[in-house]
């Protein structure tokens, strides 16, 4: 592979090492390299403690920001060289992404949404993006598009770590208000990102057109409510499925009562998604709760081998199959000529070992070794 700048400028499969006097970095017979991971679905602004909600209320801008460059560098160093920042305060990520614009080997390539679009009182209604009514919501979307956003992010459905907000199988907006913001966002050329844990969630998301669907919970009053016929649609329409996965290790879930029983219920669901063929991508949700640090999206290869995806069909979900759902297929999760220079080494043997990816012998963000 050669390298110029913060391009791949080509790839030399013959094993000669070049005569003009080119530096040469030797990885070792064993290393494996991959493009860098991308991650679809995280917070910089979560802190991965125990409340991650009151942390972030305590904390000033500046505090916030600083935090967040730490949490994009963790990132970085296990391999992640683009994220997706579905959920921010005061548009952050912006500014982080602006600075790591001109040092890109502090942190990974950030696609910003800014506050998540919510009700009232709705979820993660903390981070500011309150709103509701179709002129309003096509309103938001504008402001976003015009401050320099590269996703729409919104809460077509409640969630988890919002206390005193709707619970979260139950939907946030309508049909109509969905579409409203789709429609707007597509006119911009914005993608769309739908959190959708409830299972009329997502399908009215999926309907009014949204790129990504976050969570795809398929919740409802009762539990899990596994849906093939929905699973065919999502199959159909070609509708991104941005799953949840990625645990840290050695340290213990605290779920609420009764949703161990759900997790076993979505992985089922999530395992009937990959075998229909939906275009799944992993968006870890890092930051949300100490088991999500933000350097645990390598962990996913594993959770997906336990659900009998190979590692090679986990890596794709984690680099061009992204890639393509953010819109940079040209220069992202893939190594070939004209890629950006985003490379991540392990040692050892990737298509049979889905821990290889958590032995990392080498990072390079546009060009840069950083690790």
């Amino acid at each position: 592979m050669h390298i110029t700048g913060d391009r791949i400028v080509g790839v030399d499969r013959s094993g000669a090492l070049p005569t003009d006097g080119t530096e040469v970095i030797d990885m070792g017979r064993s290393a494996c390299l991959l493009p860098g991971l991308i991650d679809t679905h995280v917070h910089l602004a979560f802190d991965a403690g125990p409340d991650p909600v009151t942390s972030l209320a305590a904390t000033s801008d500046s505090a916030l920001l600083a935090h967040m460059r730490a949490a994009a560098r963790s990132a970085l160093l296990a391999g992640v060289t683009t994220v997706r920042d579905l959920g921010d305060r005061g548009y952050l990520s912006l500014a982080l992404k602006t600075e790591l614009a001109q040092h890109p080997e502090q942190g990974p390539e950030i696609l910003a949404a800014g506050p998540p679009l919510t009700t009232p009182g709705g979820h993660c209604h903390f981070l500011g993006g309150e709103v509701e009514g179709a002129d309003s919501l096509r309103a938001a979307v504008r402001e976003r598009h015009a401050r320099g956003c590269s996703v729409i992010k919104i809460m077509a459905s409640g969630g988890h770590m919002t206390p005193d907000s709707m619970p979260a199988h139950a939907s946030q907006y309508s049909l109509d208000d969905l579409r409203a913001v789709v429609d707007e966002a597509h006119h911009l050329g914005l993608p769309v990102a739908a959190h959708a844990h409830g299972l009329q969630a997502i399908k009215d998301a999926a309907e009014a057109g949204v790129d990504s669907l976050e969570h795809v919970s398929f919740l409802t009053a009762d539990g899990v409510a596994s849906d093939p016929e929905l699973v065919d649609a999502l199959v159909r329409k070609g509708t991104f499925v941005s799953l949840t996965l990625g645990l840290a290790p050695g340290v213990t879930l605290q779920l609420p009562e009764g949703m161990a029983e759900q997790v076993e219920a979505l992985l089922d669901t999530y395992s009937h998604l990959q075998k229909a063929g939906a275009q799944v991508v992993i968006g870890s949700d890092a930051g949300v709760a100490p088991w999500k640090p933000h350097n645990v999206l390598p962990y996913a290869v594993a959770d997906l081998a336990r659900l009998g995806v190979s590692p090679l069909v986990a890596l794709t979900s984690m680099t061009s199959q992204a890639a393509r759902l953010c819109r940079m297929e040209d220069r992202k999760g893939r190594i070939t000529a004209d890629a950006d220079a985003d490379i991540l080494a392990v040692d050892g043997d990737i298509a049979h070992d889905p821990a290889a990816v958590l032995n990392v012998r080498a990072v390079f963000r546009a060009g840069i070794r950083v690790r």
